[in-house]
């Protein structure tokens, strides 16, 4: 192991040296909604993109991350595993209770709970990053009796060579091992059949055939596992090196590695038949299109550009009704109920209808949105067309010197910008972190998502899609502009590096997975609508119902005579030269600090009123914030619209995305990231507005 690697896994980089997590068990020792007391601990282990993931959401029900490049598992998951006695097997302890009514105290060994262990994808237990190097800490550097009960080691059985290295290595060491094939059926299309008890015989530990896609094996690797933990450890397999004339460290090395080369090689020709077609497979075919230099990119283009079409177009009608049962029944009937008991015109009335119906009410309102987009992005992953996506876009970020294996947080920042910081522990160098972490918070994360919508919805009616798009083209081309500029000042030595990614083949999706997988990013959207939302309605409620011009009460003051209204009006001027000076935009975007979608829920707490009158098919919302724009911006409205979408784009997404950055590379760097965003946030609407306003 380097000790570089394994030092930069105990250390932030801020220099601070964190507790190094050496027990595969300490890991389960709290939480005990997640682990199973007393219950042996079972570790999944494999290279990235074999199905580690799926399979350990498969066996606990859990809901952790999964995708098709490396990165995607950068913490270690934890479950209870419920592995239960399959029917009609032997019961290996007699009794004399009647058959089928047995209700012994061994029975109870007919449900064994398992704490399961999702460690980060290593293709082998020599680390080349920070969380290969954890996964090496968790099952070899630990002491014995700390290590894993058990590990299964999930291999492609399309790859079988690659994936039996780890294999190997773990078989020198006195480890319980199952071994559990994945891509079988990818396999047989390449004319490969898999013996499993062949391939068992050769490499001495069980081996299990399964589809976790498609809930198959999962009973047959429950009942390989609990015979396992029934037996003794196995005895380390032993490598016989030729006694030969003494040489060096670096000589047996090699020749570690040459019979650990020859053991695969047995082992695949013993446990596999191949038919020896050189077969091209309907994705090789495919690829030859998707992953083509200049077709590559095009297709990529037409495909986001068909998501963001589709998305804003067919949820449209659901947003709508979402919004008319929000401001219309829902307002009403919780008006009514207030007024019943005496409470119509108090300041409870406007905190619920007010503030928080008329705030959360319309970021839910974009539910059906975030829903449809969740399951197209998750339709593409699953087919495993992603995977192509970030190929194409590596040759293009390479081709300016950024780190090919960079790209992948990158790409997951277009999801969420938490988890993509935290994506960045894949990769090996420490300058290569601290790059990637600061370009994350210029990719348009889906939060973003919502206001854009509503401001081209509302401006460019027709082509909200395509306007959505050009955002995260705008979008790619900062991360583009701005690393580059980084590496040409503070990271001037730094090497680029190619983009290693093993491509999946290509699949018909799921209906179970891509409902899974959408139903956990759309509860992230929820969960931050019922949460940080609910807070941040309440807080700018308060502040607008607090009294400081005039001479109103508690809650019946103006927004603009409150102290929210006077603390925005104080910082408004500062926008006035980007066209969206007006202290109601200003105040969005500073509460748009915690996070996105309360930029929506502050402008429908400001522009509140009480018999809202509809202005054409614009909604009141949106008409009185195209009023605002076309006061602030002097007549320019799309100069100042587009000024204040690259705002929104550009400067700092959430404060989660903060304290992600402060514990992944220190306070220092995340200073001065935070600095780097509202710069060119500032400068980028400047320029948009100032140009803009000529020609337009």
């Amino acid at each position: 192991m380097s000790p570089k690697i394994a030092e930069d896994a105990m250390r932030d980089l801020s220099g601070r040296k964190h507790r190094s997590v050496v027990s595969a068990k300490a890991c389960c020792a709290d939480g005990p909604d997640e682990t199973a007391a007393g219950a042996p601990v079972v570790a999944l282990a494999g290279a990235p993109n074999v199905g580690k993931s799926t399979l350990f959401n498969l066996l606990t029900g859990a809901r952790v991350s999964m995708g098709n490049w490396p990165g995607t598992t950068v913490t270690v998951s934890r479950g209870v595993w419920r592995t239960r006695h399959t029917p009609g097997s032997p019961v290996t302890v007699e009794c004399d209770c009647p058959e089928g009514q047995c209700s012994c105290h061994h029975m109870a060994d007919h449900q064994r709970d398992v704490t399961l262990i999702d460690l980060p994808g290593a293709y082998s237990i020599d680390p080349m990053s920070p969380d290969e190097a954890l996964t090496r800490a968790l099952l070899v550097d630990c002491p014995p009796a700390e290590a894993p009960d058990l590990v299964v080691v999930v291999a492609d059985a399309a790859h079988l060579s690659r994936s039996l290295y780890l294999v190997a290595q773990l078989r020198e060491r006195p480890l319980r091992l199952v071994v559990a094939l994945t891509m079988v059926d990818v396999a047989r299309q390449r004319g490969i059949e898999v013996d499993t008890w062949a391939l068992s015989d050769r490499i001495g530990v069980p081996v299990v055939a399964l589809d976790p896609r498609r809930r198959r094996g999962e009973q047959t690797l429950a009942m390989a596992v609990r015979n396992e933990l029934d037996d003794l450890p196995p005895c380390p397999r032993e490598i016989a090196l030729a006694p030969e004339e003494p040489g060096t460290a670096e000589d047996d090395d090699l020749a570690r590695e040459d019979e650990r080369f020859a053991f695969i090689e047995d082992a695949v020709a013993g446990g596999t038949t191949d038919s020896g077609e050189n077969r091209k497979t309907t994705s090789d075919r495919i690829d030859r299109w998707v992953t083509h230099k200049v077709f590559g990119p095009l297709i990529f283009a037409v495909v986001m550009w068909v998501v963001f079409e589709v998305t804003t177009t067919v949820a449209a009608p659901f947003q709508d009704g979402l919004d008319s049962l929000f401001s219309g029944p829902v307002s009403e009937w919780t008006h009514s109920g207030l007024a019943a008991i005496g409470l119509g015109d108090s300041w409870v009335n406007g905190l619920l209808v007010d503030g928080l119906i008329a705030g959360v009410g319309t970021v839910l309102t974009f539910a059906p949105l975030m829903a449809l987009m969740f399951i197209l992005l998750a339709i593409l992953e699953d087919s495993g067309y992603m995977a192509r996506a970030a190929v194409v876009t590596d040759r293009m970020m390479r081709s300016i010197g950024l780190p090919g294996r960079a790209f992948i947080p990158l790409i997951v920042g277009f999801g969420c910008n938490v988890p993509a910081i935290s994506a960045t522990r894949a990769l090996p160098q420490a300058r290569q972190r601290i790059l990637t972490s600061l370009l994350v918070p210029f990719t348009s994360c889906t939060a973003r998502l919502t206001v854009y919508v509503m401001l081209a919805t509302t401006f460019f009616p027709g082509m909200a899609g395509t306007v959505c798009f050009i955002m995260y083209l705008i979008s790619i081309l900062l991360v583009v502009l701005i690393g580059l500029a980084l590496r040409k000042t503070l990271w001037r030595t730094m090497g680029s590096e190619a983009l290693v990614l093993d491509l999946p083949p290509y699949q018909l999706p799921t209906a179970r997975l891509t409902a899974s997988v959408t139903w956990v990013r759309l509860k992230g959207f929820l969960r931050t609508a019922s949460g940080i939302i609910v807070v941040a309605v309440a807080a700018v409620w308060l502040l607008q119902s607090i009294p400081v011009a005039g001479h109103a009460g508690f809650g019946e003051v103006a927004p603009e005579d409150s102290a929210f209204g006077v603390a925005a009006q104080a910082v408004a001027p500062a926008f006035e030269p980007t066209g969206f000076g007006s202290w109601q935009t200003s105040s969005a975007l500073v509460v748009g600090f915690v996070a996105k979608e309360a930029v929506l829920s502050s402008w429908a707490q400001t522009y509140a009123v009480d018999d809202p009158e509809e202005t054409g098919d614009e909604t009141p919302l949106q008409a009185k914030v195209v009023e605002s724009f076309e006061q602030s911006s002097g007549g320019h409205t799309y100069p100042a619209v587009w000024a204040f979408l690259f705002f929104m784009l550009s400067y700092t997404p959430c404060v989660a995305t903060l304290a992600t950055q402060k514990r992944e590379i220190g306070l220092g760097w995340t200073l001065f990231g935070l600095g780097l965003q509202l710069a060119v946030a500032y400068l980028g609407a400047l320029a948009i507005f100032q140009i803009g306003s000529l020609l337009w």
